[in-house]
């Protein structure tokens, strides 16, 4: 993980033209995230090189056995796109340094080696098809080059390395049509922007991407953070996305089913994210055919069967949920404008109690159909009442109500049972 970037004052232009471009990723709320290499192969975590201490000419041979069969990004697109999400973002280049398109930079990709295909034109083929943004991930960090570690002590290998580091980035904006996002990682060993030169990087990335999207791990804020493996909202105005493994790996490797996250757990980090105005980019590690895992496919359709349905809820422009608590018992909220989203977690039956609500009630609907249900506001609760004996949702067990307010939502609850405590 690279170290935090410093937020700068940015000009009015500068902020202006973020808007433009970020419109569609903050209305979007979800993607995919796909981690294929050569790791995959070896099926023990992505960092595999690093971890087992792999020599670079032992790991190359898997260079000569990496084929994954054709049509396997079509897959993962479909699947995306089943799931409710709307864009996707897959590793170019990881750590390992095997690049999955035809560079000239190096031979050690996956044109002259393993498939001789190019990997990264069939993404961008299949994102197209199905209608998602197509991101690209590009690893700063290189364990094969060979100044890809000394050119921490030896200026002549930094500048080396800069210049290919330029190089396949330029490849990946220039080859390809339009690409939506640039999202780096991990800037080691080179401990500051300058001696990355990101600012000519990200400069050079713009000339030949105008609207292109760029994260925050080349040492630069650039336009959203990504907090990874846990969901942290930015400060307001801020843009953020956290990406997350499915079964805490990123690369493929085989787990018991228990260990990847469940549907209901997937909506429950959309809740989360779309409370804090965020994305959420979720991966999946293929197998070394390119084949998605069998729980990853069961449970993101399970998801797209609960988008399907509730999706209006997160996909758009939303606001977060300021003056409603977080935790209210039997579920949470989201915002949209005037309309606030109540995401039942735990279905009580035909009378639903939300207490500690300030604000006056107009109504309450249930979501997807929007039919109106009775409800009685008193002083210290809302019960809401004619709901559904059992819960409504059939995917994942968690419904939403729509509550509209006179005025912007107020609830205030404590640990006592009385108002004033």
């Amino acid at each position: 993980m690279a170290k935090k970037p410093a937020q700068a004052k940015e000009s009015p232009e500068i902020v202006a033209d973020r808007l433009r471009r970020m419109k569609w990723w903050t209305e979007a709320r979800f993607g995919m995230f796909v981690h294929f290499g050569l790791y995959s192969q070896l099926g023990r975590h992505e960092w595999v090189m690093n971890r087992e201490r792999i020599p670079v000419k032992e790991y190359e041979k898997l260079a000569r056995t990496f084929n994954p069969r054709p049509g396997s990004p079509r897959e993962w697109a479909r699947l995306a796109k089943k799931a409710g999400m709307k864009y996707m973002v897959m590793t170019t280049k990881h750590h390992e340094g095997f690049c999955l398109w035809d560079s000239k930079q190096t031979d050690y990709n996956a044109v002259k080696r393993g498939p001789h295909r190019d990997i990264v034109a069939e993404y961008v083929a299949a994102c197209r098809e199905f209608g998602l943004k197509c991101g690209f991930y590009y690893s700063l960090m290189d364990w094969h080059h060979p100044d890809g570690h000394r050119c921490v002590k030896d200026e002549k290998a930094r500048r080396r390395f800069c210049d290919y580091t330029y190089g396949l980035v330029q490849e990946l904006m220039s080859n390809y049509g339009k690409i939506d996002i640039l999202w780096y990682d991990v800037s080691w060993p080179l401990q500051s922007p300058e001696k990355w030169e990101s600012a000519k990087l990200n400069t050079m990335a713009r000339r030949l991407q105008p609207d292109i999207l760029i994260n925050d791990r080349s040492q630069l804020p650039e336009d959203f953070g990504t907090p990874e493996e846990h969901i942290s909202a930015a400060q307001a105005g801020r843009s953020w996305e956290a990406c997350m493994t499915f079964n805490g790996s990123w690369g493929w490797r085989p787990t018991p089913p228990e260990d990847s996250h469940s549907a209901r757990k997937v909506v429950t980090m959309l809740q989360q994210v779309t409370s804090g105005q965020g994305n959420l980019l979720l991966n999946i590690g293929p197998k070394p055919d390119g084949s998605v895992p069998p729980e990853a496919i069961e449970r993101l359709t399970t998801v797209g069967k609960w988008t399907a349905k509730y999706g209006d809820v997160i996909y758009g422009k939303v606001d977060r949920p300021e003056g409603l608590e977080g935790w209210a018992g039997c579920g949470t909220w989201t915002r949209k404008g005037k309309d606030c989203f109540f995401w039942v977690f735990n279905w009580p039956g035909e009378t639903l109690a939300i207490g500690g609500l300030r604000t006056k009630v107009k109504s309450v609907q249930l979501l997807p159909e929007g039919q109106s249900l009775r409800f009685k506001q008193e002083p210290r609760r809302l019960l809401v009442k004619g709901l559904p004996k059992a819960c409504p949702d059939k995917a994942v067990q968690i419904p939403i109500l729509k509550i509209n307010f006179a005025g912007k939502g107020r609830q205030v609850l404590s640990a006592g049972v009385c108002d004033g405590f």
